[in-house]
C-alpha cells in the first residue's frame, strides 16, 4: 500500500517481532513469506533487520529454520557477511553441544542447512572462506561430514592461496573420518592438490599408515572371535533366580541378570583399514588412484629417486592387496570387482611401464582438476541463471503509454477518434497483459451450487489465500415469497476447518444477498466443501432444503515450483515413505512435449537438464515442488517411446511425499491431465 521507507520499516519491524514472539509455526511461515515479498523491492531496509531475522533460527522446527536461512541468505552483503557467518558458526557449534529432544529432532538436517548456508557465503564472499573452512573441518566425522567435504573440495579448487593450510588440516583429520563417501572425497583431494614435496610425503605417509600392510583380508581367528562376540551380544542378559537367607533369618528369592563379559580391549584398527577390510571395493580403487598420483607427482615436486622408488613399491603391494581383497571378500560391492581390477591394473601400468607412464601421466595428474573446475563453473552458472530468471519481471506496459478515459472524451466522436477497445485501456490501467484476464481468472473460480429451477439459486466465488479459503456465496430468492431463517450449512471433507460459519438471513421476494464464509486449510491435499441451504417460507411456514453441489478444492492452489540439489532430492526420495505409481496412458507421441505437459499441469519444476534437439526413445526426469505449508513433493517421470506399440508412449510416473495427501492428490491430478494436451484457444 505504501512505498514510504518509514512505513516499510515499521511493517518489517512488526514482522520480525511476530517471528520471534509467536510459537505457532504456521504464523512464522506466513511472516517469513511476507518478509520474502518485501525483500524483492526493499532489500536495503530488511538488511538492517537481518540480525533480528536470524534470531528465528532458534525455532525447533526445521522447515521454519530453512525458510529463515532462505530469506537471510538473499540479504547478505559485504557489510554484514562477517556477522552472519559468525552467527551460523555459533549455530553449528550448538548442534553438537545440545542434547535436548528438540535439538535432536532437527540436529542432522539443521546442521546440513547451516553448512550449505556457510558454503554459499564463502563462495559469494571469498574473504570469509578462510575463517569458516577450518571451523567446518572439525565436523568431518559428524553427520554433516558429506556437506563439509563437498564445501572443502570447492574451496580448495577456487582459492589456491588457501590450499596449503586446508591440506595440512585434512591430512591431520583424515584418521577421524568414519563415512566411506567422505573418505573417498578426502583421498581425491589429497591425490589431486598435494603439489609440494612436503605435502606429498606427509599425505602419502598418513594414508599408508592408516591402511597398514597387506593383506586386507579378515583372518580366520579374527573372524571367529567376531562371530562369537556377536553371538554373545545377541543372546542378551541371562536371568538367574536363587533363594537367599536375609539378615533376619527369613528366606527370599533373588533375581540376577547375568551379562556376558564385555571385551574391554579397544579396537585400534584405523578407520581406513576397517573400511577396506570390510569389503569396500570402490574405496579400494580410490586409494589406488590416490597413491598412483602421489608416486607420479613425487619426482616432479623434488623428492629424491630412492624415496619415489620406495613409495612406488609400497603402492604396488597395496594395490595387489586391494585386488585380492576384492576377489575374496563377499560384500554388496562384489559386482564392482571387474571395474576395480581394470582401474588398479591401469594404475600399476602407469607406475611400471615407461610408455604407459608417458601416455597416462598428464591425464591422471591434470584432467581431473580441469574437469572439476568445469563442473563448478556449470553449477555456478546454473545458480546465476536461476537467480536472473527469478529477478526478471515481464514488462506488461510501458511507463509513457497513454490511458484513455472514455468519460472524459468529447461526446462528439471525431473521425478516426472512435476507440471501442477498452481491453487495452484496462490492461494499461491494471497491469494485466490481457484486459479480460482478471475476469476470466475470477470466472474459473465460480462454482454453481444449486440448479436454475430451484427455489433458491446459489453460486460461490472461491478465493484461495494459501492457508485460508474465502467463500463469497451469492443467494437469489427465485420465489414471490419472503424467505426467513435462510442458512447455508457448510461441511468439509479433508484437512479443512470452517472458521466462520454463515449466519441466518431473511430475503425478500426475488431478492438476492451475499453470504461470506471462511475456511482454514492445514495441509496440502484435495478437499471437498459440501452442504445444504435451509430456509422457511414466511407465507406458508414450510421448511425447505436444497442440497448443494460439492466444491472440489484443487491441490494446484497450494503447489509452488521449487528447486533443490540432486543430493537433497535423492536423500528425500529415500526418506519419504508414501509413494503413488501412475502408469502412463496418453495420446501425446513426443517425449519432450509430454514432459512439458506434465510440468505445466502439475505446477512443478524439472531438475533434470536435457537437450531439446535430441531425438531419443527414452526420457527420465525428476520434478520437484513445495507446498505453501513447506511440504515437499517429488516426482520421477520415466517414459519410453516403443516402436512395437505404434509409437505410443509407455512408462510410469512415481510420486513420493512425506504425507499421504500429496501423493494421492498429485496422482489423481496426473491421471486426469496426462491423456492429452488441452485444446488450444
Amino acid at each position: 500500500l505504501s512505498n514510504s521507507p518509514t512505513a516499510i520499516r515499521a511493517a518489517a519491524v512488526t514482522y520480525t517481532n511476530l517471528l520471534n514472539s509467536q510459537n505457532d509455526n504456521n504464523v512464522k511461515m506466513i511472516v517469513l513469506e511476507r518478509l520474502e515479498k518485501l525483500k524483492g523491492k526493499h532489500s536495503k531496509i530488511l538488511q538492517e533487520l537481518l540480525p533480528d531475522i536470524m534470531r528465528g533460527l532458534s525455532s525447533p522446527n526445521p522447515d521454519v529454520c530453512e525458510k529463515v536461512l532462505d530469506v537471510a541468505m538473499a540479504l547478505v552483503t559485504n557489510k554484514n557477511v562477517a556477522d552472519v557467518v559468525t552467527t551460523l558458526k555459533r549455530e553449528v557449534s550448538k548442534t553438537t553441544q545440545e542434547s535436548s529432544d528438540s535439538s535432536e529432532e532437527k540436529g542432522k538436517v539443521y546442521r546440513n542447512m547451516l553448512i550449505q548456508a556457510i558454503h554459499g557465503c564463502a563462495v559469494r564472499f571469498p574473504d570469509v572462506a578462510e575463517s569458516v573452512v577450518h571451523t567446518l573441518m572439525d565436523f568431518l566425522s559428524s553427520d554433516g561430514g558429506m556437506q563439509v567435504i563437498i564445501f572443502v573440495r570447492a574451496i580448495v579448487e577456487k582459492y589456491p592461496d588457501l590450499r596449503p593450510a586446508i591440506l595440512t588440516k585434512l591430512i591431520n583429520t583424515v584418521d577421524e573420518v568414519t563415512n566411506t563417501n567422505v573418505m573417498c572425497i578426502c583421498l581425491w583431494i589429497l591425490g589431486e592438490y598435494c603439489e609440494t614435496s612436503e605435502t606429498v610425503k606427509d599425505a602419502y605417509d598418513t594414508i599408508t599408515e592408516q591402511l597398514g600392510e597387506a593383506p586386507f583380508i579378515v583372518q580366520a581367528k579374527d573372524k571367529k572371535a567376531r562371530e562369537e562376540a556377536a553371538a554373545a551380544a545377541a543372546k542378551g542378559p541371562e536371568l538367574v533366580t536363587k533363594n537367599v537367607v536375609l539378615a533376619d533369618g527369613t528366606y527370599a528369592t533373588q533375581t540376577v541378570y547375568s551379562e556376558p563379559k564385555v571385551n574391554t580391549a579397544l579396537d585400534n584398527t584405523p578407520n581406513l583399514r576397517k573400511m577396506i577390510v570390510g569389503g569396500d571395493i570402490f574405496l579400494g580403487s580410490v586409494v589406488s588412484s590416490c597413491l598412483t598420483k602421489m608416486c607420479l607427482r613425487g619426482a616432479d615436486v623434488g623428492l629424491d629417486a630412492l624415496t619415489v622408488k620406495s613409495m612406488t613399491v609400497n603402492s604396488l603391494l597395496t594395490m595387489c592387496g586391494i585386488v585380492k581383497m576384492a576377489e575374496v571378500t563377499v560384500s554388496a560391492q562384489k559386482s564392482s570387482l571387474a571395474d576395480c581390477s581394470d582401474r588398479v591394473t591401469l594404475c600399476c601400468r602407469a607406475l611400471l611401464d615407461p610408455k604407459a607412464n608417458a601416455i597416462l601421466k598428464q591425464a591422471l595428474l591434470s584432467e581431473g582438476k580441469s574437469s572439476f573446475a568445469i563442473f563448478l563453473k556449470s553449477v555456478q552458472g546454473k545458480e546465476g541463471k536461476t537467480k536472473e530468471e527469478s529477478k526478471d519481471d515481464v514488462m506488461s506496459t510501458q511507463a509513457d503509454d497513454l490511458i484513455h478515459f472514455r468519460q472524459l472524451k468529447s461526446l462528439t466522436a471525431q473521425a478516426g477518434d472512435l476507440d471501442l477497445d477498452d481491453g487495452s485501456d484496462l490492461a494499461r490501467a491494471t497491469g494485466y497483459a490481457d484486459g479480460n484476464s482478471l475476469l476470466t481468472n475470477e470466472l474459473s473460480h465460480v462454482y454453481q451450487l444449486s440448479g436454475f429451477a430451484d427455489p433458491v439459486y446459489a453460486e460461490a466465488f472461491v478465493t484461495v489465500h494459501d492457508y485460508d479459503i474465502l467463500l463469497d456465496i451469492l443467494v437469489i430468492n427465485r420465489t414471490p415469497n419472503t424467505l426467513t431463517n435462510l442458512t447455508v450449512e457448510l461441511s468439509t471433507m479433508g484437512d479443512m476447518k470452517i472458521v466462520e460459519r454463515p449466519q441466518s438471513h431473511t430475503i425478500g421476494p426475488l431478492d438476492q444477498i451475499n453470504i461470506r464464509a471462511s475456511i482454514k486449510v492445514s495441509s496440502t491435499e484435495t478437499g471437498h466443501i459440501f452442504g445444504t441451504i435451509v430456509y422457511e417460507d414466511a407465507s406458508t411456514q414450510e421448511k425447505g432444503y436444497i442440497n448443494m453441489n460439492d466444491i472440489h478444492m484443487d491441490i494446484m492452489d497450494y503447489i509452488r515450483p521449487a528447486t533443490c540439489t540432486d543430493e537433497v532430492f535423492r536423500s528425500m526420495w529415500a526418506e519419504f515413505e508414501w509413494e503413488n505409481k501412475v502408469a502412463i496412458t496418453t495420446s501425446i507421441t513426443d517425449l519432450i512435449e509430454f514432459l512439458d505437459h506434465i510440468v505445466s499441469s502439475t505446477n512443478m519444476k524439472s531438475l533434470t537438464p536435457f537437450d531439446r534437439d535430441e531425438n531419443g526413445s527414452f526420457l527420465a526426469a525428476n520434478l520437484y515442488a513445495k507446498s505453501v505449508f513447506g511440504e515437499d513433493a517429488l516426482v520421477n517421470v520415466s517414459v519410453e517411446k516403443k516402436d512395437d506399440n505404434d509409437g505410443k508412449l509407455a512408462g510410469y510416473i512415481r510420486i513420493r511425499s512425506k504425507t499421504q495427501g500429496i501423493a494421492l492428490s498429485l496422482g489423481d491430478r496426473i491421471t486426469s491431465v496426462q491423456r492429452g494436451l488441452p485444446p488450444k484457444e
